[in-house]
Formats: C-alpha cells, structure tokens, sequence
C-alpha cells in the first residue's frame, strides 16, 4: 500500500517583510545611483577647474592675448559655480533619500557660528554689513551634526547677509524653550510676503521669477537648511513681511 505524500506548508511572507525588503533594496540602489553620479559629475569638472586655473595664472608661461587669461579665469568661476550646483543637488537627493550621515553630539554654538561666519568677511567688509551675536549665542550648547549645524548656520547667514542692505546689520541670538534651544537670525532686507515662505524651504524656489530675479543661485540653500534640520532632529521656521526684513529660527535638541 503506497504511503501518503506530506507536502510541507510554507505560509506566505506577510507583505510588510516582503515591502521592507523591496524598500531597503530600493535605498541601497539610490545610495549606489548618488556615489556613481557624485563620481561622474565631480571628476571632469575638477579637471575643468583645475586646468583653468592653471591657464588663468599662467603658471607655464604667458598665454599671448589677454584675453585668454579672460577666458580662463570665466571658466574657472562658471567651473566652481557649476560644481557649487551639483553638490547641492545631491546634498538634496541624500538628505530626501535618508542617505545623509548624521553624527550628533554636543556642540558649541559660538564656535559653530564663528566658523559659518568666516568665509562672509570679504563681502561683510566690502558691503559695509555687521553681523552681531547676542551673549546668549556663547552660553548655548546644541545637540547637531558638526557639518551639518555649519552648512545650516552657514547658509542662513549667507541668506542674511545677500539680502540685507549696504550698511546693515544681521542679528543672531539664541533661547532655550524646555529641552530645545532656538537660534534666530534676523536681517534687515525687503522681506517676502508670508504666503512666499512655504515655497522658499522647496528645492530650486526664491520667492520670484527665476528669469527676472537679481540674486544668483539656484535656490537650494534654505531647502537643504530645512532638510538637515529634520536630519539632526529640530526644524526650520521663516518669520517674514515685506518691508520688514526676515526672521530664520532654527531648533534644535539642547547639548
């Protein structure tokens, strides 16, 4: 008498297992799609910038015609320009991904500050602007990413001071509100009308007419600000009204 054939029930993998998997390939993909474009993209233009700035400074001998030092030194800039853009944009594509590498830990607001500040002294020299720190800024300790509270301090401040007036000023203090501690940065420029600044914190968004406007860039600084507020925990909140400069508040967890 033949004996019974007993198939082994396997039950089904539950559909949420099944989307992790499926989402934590598809994170691996983007992680490996941004390194292989980071790759591609900054290899040549570092070999633009660096040739060009070979050219411009004639470091083998003089070029003939003037002009070519000229030419030269536009590729450079446009160069760095370029490259500014296409870091920027894939800051974006990390940060909206979760590839961003967060490392949080104490840190001193004062220094932080100091060191976003630093590279704004020759336009603060040649416009005339100060930007001043309440004693507040140097008894605050937050709990950020290094880089990350520097590119966002950073940026803020660069925001400030493009847009406040020849002669003006640009304000920073700090409060503690329970266990977060609120840094403001206020500035003296026209301001924006309220209704503009949801689309000032989305990416490639100015308040304006991309083809009229008078600033430069592609409006990426106060996106990538929001989005590593998120990252290191706190957030980013615009104060503004047109004629009445703009207030930018960042949280973030107390050190």
């Amino acid at each position: 008498m033949p004996q019974a054939a007993y198939k082994t029930h396997v039950p089904p993998a539950r559909p949420a297992a099944k989307q992790a998997r499926r989402d934590a390939a598809f994170e691996d993909q983007k992680r490996s799609f941004l390194r292989m474009v980071s790759h591609e993209l900054r290899t040549p233009l570092n070999s633009i910038l660096g040739f060009s700035e070979i050219l411009a400074s004639e470091l083998y001998g003089p070029l003939g015609d003037p002009q070519y030092k000229e030419y030269a030194q536009i590729i450079q800039g446009s160069g760095a320009k370029l490259l500014k853009l296409v870091n920027q944009v894939l800051e974006i594509a990390k940060l909206e991904g979760g590839a961003a590498d967060v490392d949080l830990q104490p840190e001193p607001l004062d220094a932080a500050l100091e060191d976003a500040a630093s590279p704004l002294k020759q336009d603060l020299g040649e416009r005339d602007i100060h930007i001043t720190f309440d004693e507040t800024v140097h008894e605050a300790m937050v709990c950020a990413d290094p880089k990350g509270l520097r590119t966002v301090l950073g940026n803020l401040l660069s925001n400030a001071v493009t847009f406040s007036p020849d002669g003006g000023e640009v304000r920073v203090r700090a409060e503690r509100f329970g266990d977060e501690i609120e840094i403001t940065i206020d500035d003296d420029g026209d301001g924006v009308d309220p209704a503009d600044l949801p689309r000032l914190l989305k990416p490639f968004e100015q308040g304006g007419d991309p083809l009229t406007r008078s600033g430069e860039g592609a409006g990426l600084g106060l996106a990538i600000c929001d989005l590593t507020c998120q990252a290191m925990g706190g957030k980013l909140r615009l104060v503004s009204a047109v004629g009445e400069g703009m207030s930018a508040r960042v949280r973030l967890p107390a050190g």
